[in-house]
């Protein structure tokens, strides 16, 4: 199997490299909790452009504060509700204080990624028509409040697993519903984990440009998902306007900070309209990456409403999406 498209994270698994959270908790930095938001985005920036420079506090003590003070005017995803989330408004996501709906080792993700812990959250930025995880994106109140201490040493215990390396972890894998609400919380727990394993944002990328400026610096790996290629089937199907505008702009973001595989799933009648323009553009901006074309549609939640997908894939419509990505040699997963 080729790593060309995974290679830093191959040799953090090797201990030839850190994970990039803990690079962040290494960086030191001078500011002031108390300054005002454009001063400290703009610290913020100056030390993602140059490094260290002397302090008492760490790139992501840092991050940690800009994150819990986007929160109390919501503007993590590009819905930008402005919801004041600290005191217990709710946006369009549904989600308060962050929920965790189950953790585990999960054996049936991308090869590369296998075993990974994944963390699923409560809640989801879209109201997708086929939701496969629906009673999890559905229901932001379902999961579990964990605390961030005791979340990082479930990841600390994972890293480890008694020394057994067929059970340890390879990383830390953060999905849903969708992580992107939950980007705080997961700043802290990172703050109080010691674990060298990279970390992986499972996203629908649908964030905010500050959203992304967290991200950077803390996520090795971008497993995305890049669902359509028009904004009139992303409304449709997904409630998510100016869908191809902001996930291809995230997505040219998340390449340059860090590795990426992308995820598309096929759908039922939007070979055409979907399925051809995302793997071209892919082909055309992100030659270096991983790709999985999904076949693991099903008409899932209320996906019946909608008569192209109220039926499985067909076989002959997976295989011209796998021709079309082999045919624009894109580098696709096993």
């Amino acid at each position: 199997m080729p790593e060309r498209a995974l290679t830093r994270y191959y040799e953090i698994l090797d201990g030839e490299q850190k994970a990039k959270y803990l690079l962040s908790k290494s960086r030191m930095v001078d500011f002031d909790p108390d300054s005002n938001d454009d001063l400290l985005w703009k610290i913020h920036s100056d030390t993602m452009s140059t490094g260290s420079r002397p302090g008492r506090r760490t790139l992501l003590d840092l991050k940690s504060i800009l994150g819990q003070r986007m929160l109390s005017r919501c503007r993590l995803c590009e819905r930008a509700c402005d919801k004041d989330r600290a005191h217990g408004e709710t946006g369009h996501c549904g989600v308060g204080s962050a929920k965790i709906s189950s953790d585990f080792l999960h054996m049936g993700e991308e090869p590369d990624l296998v075993p990974s812990y994944t963390v699923f959250f409560a809640g989801c930025t879209f109201n997708c028509a086929f939701c496969q995880n629906w009673d999890i994106s559905t229901h932001p109140e379902a999961g579990t409040e964990i605390p961030a201490s005791e979340m990082a040493r479930k990841i600390e215990l994972r890293a480890s697993a008694d020394g057994r390396r067929h059970t340890r972890a390879r990383n830390v894998n953060w999905v849903g519903g969708e992580p992107t609400s939950n980007l705080p919380f997961i700043i802290d727990v990172l703050r109080e984990s010691r674990a060298n394993l990279p970390q992986v944002w499972n996203s629908n990328m649908y964030m905010t440009e500050r959203s992304m400026e967290l991200l950077d610096g803390i996520v090795d790996v971008y497993l995305t998902d890049f669902k359509y290629g028009n904004d009139k089937c992303a409304l449709r199907l997904s409630n998510a306007p100016r869908y191809l505008g902001v996930v291809e702009r995230n997505h040219l973001l998340a390449r340059t900070n860090g590795e990426m595989i992308i995820r598309h799933l096929v759908l039922p009648g939007h070979v055409e309209c979907c399925t051809t323009p995302v793997l071209r553009w892919i082909a055309e901006n992100l030659r270096d990456v991983r790709v999985n074309v999904m076949a693991q549609y099903r008409p899932e939640h209320r996906a019946r409403e909608f008569p192209e997908i109220a039926h499985p894939l067909s076989m002959r419509d997976y295989e011209a999406a796998v021709a079309l990505a082999e045919d624009l040699g894109l580098d696709l997963c096993d």
